[in-house]
């Protein structure tokens, strides 16, 4: 019998969300909403939210950054995570998709915990740089450009503090970082994250077969 990760197919993965998912009614139906967007393939799966919530929860983390914002319901599973006085900055350059989610930030009563900055991302990672916030965050979910992963990557290392996580999403991309004829740049771009999050000695790191893979690196 082999180790490998469990193969799952439809039945199972209802009783996963049946036996695990504990999603709220306003999660629900900001999902729901974004199902019908053009771009709903962007939105991650309700128990990857869930499982980086819980994450969040295990760190006691009170300052987070999201790097790919898109219709915030990712957003709404970390800031539900916060406790009252906790701080998500949200980077996201698309104000039309981030104002889907943010009705539901405040039904959720989280709203007040969000920080959205309508900006590209790299600018505000090197403003919060600037102005010396480096290690003062305890999370960082990246879920944008693939392009700029390993940029994110380097700048959401020095704002985070020792022991802080950084999540990243897509790192399996649906199976085509491991087909070698799947050549196109963000393909490329995620391999190279993924090498180099594998070599890098600043951190620990497991990679998660959880919705469209999640890397998580714990920074040491």
């Amino acid at each position: 019998m082999s180790n490998r990760t469990i193969a799952i197919d439809e039945p199972l993965y209802r009783y996963l969300l049946e036996h695990s998912l504990r999603e709220s009614d306003t999660l629900r139906r900001l999902r729901e909403q974004t199902m019908q967007h053009e771009w709903a393939r962007m939105q991650i799966a309700p128990e990857q939210g869930q499982f980086m919530a819980l994450l969040a929860e295990i760190i006691g983390a009170n300052r987070m950054l999201e790097v790919g914002t898109f219709t915030g319901y990712s957003a709404l599973w970390l800031a539900s995570a916060l406790p009252p006085d906790g701080t998500l900055i949200c980077c996201d350059i698309n104000a039309e998709w981030t104002a889907i989610g943010s009705p539901y930030w405040e039904e959720a009563g989280v709203a007040d915990r969000i920080d959205l900055r309508i900006a590209p991302a790299m600018q505000t990672l090197d403003e919060l740089l600037r102005t010396g916030e480096t290690q003062c965050f305890d999370l960082a979910f990246v879920d944008a450009d693939k392009e700029n992963y390993l940029e994110y990557y380097e700048r959401c290392l020095q704002l985070l503090r020792r022991g802080g996580l950084i999540l990243f999403d897509n790192t399996l991309w649906a199976g085509a970082v491991a087909d070698p004829q799947q050549q196109d740049t963000e393909t490329q771009a995620i391999r190279m994250l993924n090498e180099h999050l594998h070599r890098d000695s600043r951190i620990s790191l497991s990679l998660v077969p959880i919705g469209d893979g999640l890397s998580i690196a714990r920074k040491r």
